[in-house]
């Protein structure tokens, strides 16, 4: 959608309101909401061997819910990507004119972002559709929002909340949309997918998660894989003013479905650190092992989020990865939000040292609609097998 409707759909959401419980089917509609997001963002790459690559790209969401009606709601929200200059970067190899240009995985495109319904009864729901998924920390099964076009799955989401502190959890994959786009070779992967997750909150100062995902993709052959772990995160207050944060996960992983593979593969991972009313530090630890030369696998995870934000390592090398890192956030004068973290890379099999990255991001809101940002990742490698990667961002986005 271009840029120049924009006005007229604000003033659409303006009139629109609020979602209310609705006595039939027309009244469901007619008492559903309109939802708007507008991001324009320019990411700009400096990478060894390629040319640099300036991606301002606007991504613009449309979408409306309806009121519920009889236990069912539904959605439906479609998205337009466009470039300013689309070949002044690798649109993923979708571009001739992009060739040797470092790639941005932010490719022009129209299409259906989500279109789902939900029926509730008590405390359980059921979602069929095109839909967002986001179990735990996004580590293993999780929607990139940070690219322009989001990960969704066309699936079956089952969720139970009738056991105290307890949210149970199970989805069947059928197509995996991801951020390539849907023109893309590897944009859309054929699913016979299944994912579990029980996440419970009444221990104290802890939540517990236990899972189980078994990924399968006709396309993706390789990434078929079945993971199975469990994990620990919570805080304990030591002051009125100060907090630990800490975490603790352990996977097991082994080849799947369609996968050709003969593997087996761990992954840990640990941080602690300290929270105060500024800001929070905190220092960790993450490994993802290797096997038969295989590394630890996490198709569908939202990968920016790890492993640095330069995304050297959103498939995991053959002889696995281990990460040391720092991470600090505090909160500056004139309402800004201040990230920085340091991390160090090597592999899990042998002792070679990848490299090492620094990162930094400067946030700040504008109203409760408007937030601007401010982004910057270097990657210097110790391993010709990586390339020098510098990546700056600067963005604003609208949400209504």
């Amino acid at each position: 959608m271009k840029a120049s409707f924009l006005p007229c759909l604000a003033l659409l959401i303006a009139v629109t309101g609020p979602l209310a419980a609705a006595d039939s089917f027309g009244s469901a509609l007619e008492r559903g909401t309109f939802s708007l997001n507008a991001r324009l963002r320019y990411e700009g790459v400096e990478q060894t061997g390629l040319r640099s690559a300036d991606a301002l790209t606007l991504r613009t969401r449309l979408g409306f819910t309806t009121a519920p009606w009889q236990g069912f709601k539904a959605m439906a929200e479609g998205e337009n990507i466009v470039a300013i200059d689309g070949d002044a970067y690798s649109q993923s190899g979708l571009n001739a004119g992009g060739a040797g240009r470092a790639a941005v995985g932010d490719p022009e495109t129209t299409e259906v972002n989500q279109l789902l319904i939900t029926y509730t009864t008590g405390q359980t729901s059921a979602t069929l559709g095109r839909q967002r998924l986001v179990l735990d920390n996004a580590r293993f099964i999780g929607d990139v929002a940070w690219r322009q076009n989001m990960q969704t799955f066309d699936a079956v989401v089952l969720q139970d909340k009738s056991l105290a502190k307890m949210t149970l959890t199970y989805g069947y994959l059928d197509q995996i949309n991801r951020v390539f786009s849907r023109r893309h070779p590897q944009g859309r992967w054929k699913s016979d997918s299944h994912v579990a997750n029980a996440n419970y909150t009444g221990l104290p100062a802890c939540t517990l998660s236990v899972y189980g995902y078994w990924l399968d993709f006709k396309e993706a052959a390789l990434n078929s894989c079945a993971t199975y772990g469990i994990s620990f995160s919570g805080t304990q207050a030591i002051s009125p003013d100060v907090k630990v944060l800490y975490r603790a996960e352990a996977a097991t992983q082994r080849d799947h479905g369609s996968s050709l593979l003969d593997y087996r593969a761990t992954y840990a991972t640990v941080f602690a650190g300290l929270g105060f009313k500024p800001g929070t530090i905190i220092v960790g630890y993450e490994q993802l092992g290797s096997d038969h030369n295989v590394g630890f696998k996490t198709p569908l995870a939202t990968l920016h989020a790890v492993n640095g934000w330069a995304d050297l390592f959103l498939t995991t090398p053959a002889t696995g990865l281990e990460e040391t890192y720092v991470k600090a956030t505090v909160s500056l004068p004139a309402a800004l939000a201040l990230a920085v973290s340091y991390h160090k890379f090597r592999s899990n099999a042998g002792s070679t040292t990848f490299g090492e990255e620094f990162d930094a991001q400067l946030v700040r809101k504008f109203g409760k609609s408007v937030t601007g940002m401010l982004k910057f990742a270097n990657f210097r490698r110790d391993s010709l097998a990586f390339p020098n990667v510098q990546k700056v961002w600067a963005q604003v986005e609208f949400t209504y």
